[in-house]
């Protein structure tokens, strides 16, 4: 018999599916997690995600980065970090079938507010806040650490909102991925 294969974690044109995105936020946010893949793999990989003790896997293509792209982004901070946010967002859409509709503002204790698709803007009440953080390197267990953090950070948020926490590490082809519920 033969395996099925993995679904797809789809990278490119987020914006498309995504209101709270640009085409050209969308498109640097593909550009980075490409820059960031392409360091320690080809395209396409296989990447796993952990919610709690379940566990998916996903087939990710993505786009080759020529020497202009590579020089564009050199910065490997940024590069990481807005890579992580379209590889995070593609990851809580597959997941949870959750979109970004909107930026998070400052001391949130998140990035962006995500919500089902066509849930109204204006109606925070279904939105979730969503963390986001990438690890260009690192094990499993800096993955986890990194995720405990951002939980942290979500429960220390200025906000009465629930909350999902992310990791993407790019070399260990790991998303950790897990919702915080308001503590009052």
């Amino acid at each position: 018999m033969q395996k099925e294969k993995d679904p797809k974690l789809v990278i490119e044109k987020l914006h498309e599916r995504h209101i709270g995105l640009t085409a050209a936020l969308a498109e640097m946010y593909t550009e980075s997690a490409s820059v960031c893949l392409s360091r320690h793999h080809h395209s396409p990989v296989r990447i796993g995600v952990s919610q709690g003790v379940t566990q998916s896997a996903y087939s990710l293509d993505f786009p080759i980065p020529d020497t202009r792209t590579l020089n564009a982004y050199a910065n490997t901070l940024d590069t990481t970090e807005n890579g992580a946010y379209g590889v995070c967002l593609a990851a809580v859409e597959a997941e949870e079938n959750l979109f970004a509709i909107k930026r998070a503002e400052t001391l949130t204790g998140a990035d962006w507010y995500v919500a089902p698709k066509g849930a109204p803007i204006e109606d925070m009440e279904n939105c979730y806040r969503l963390e986001v953080s990438g690890l260009d390197a690192g094990s499993p267990v800096a993955v986890r650490a990194r995720l405990r953090q951002k939980i942290d950070q979500t429960r220390r948020g200025a906000s009465n909102l629930p909350a999902i926490a992310s990791v993407v590490g790019f070399k260990e082809l790991a998303i950790a991925i897990e919702k915080v519920e308001v503590t009052s």
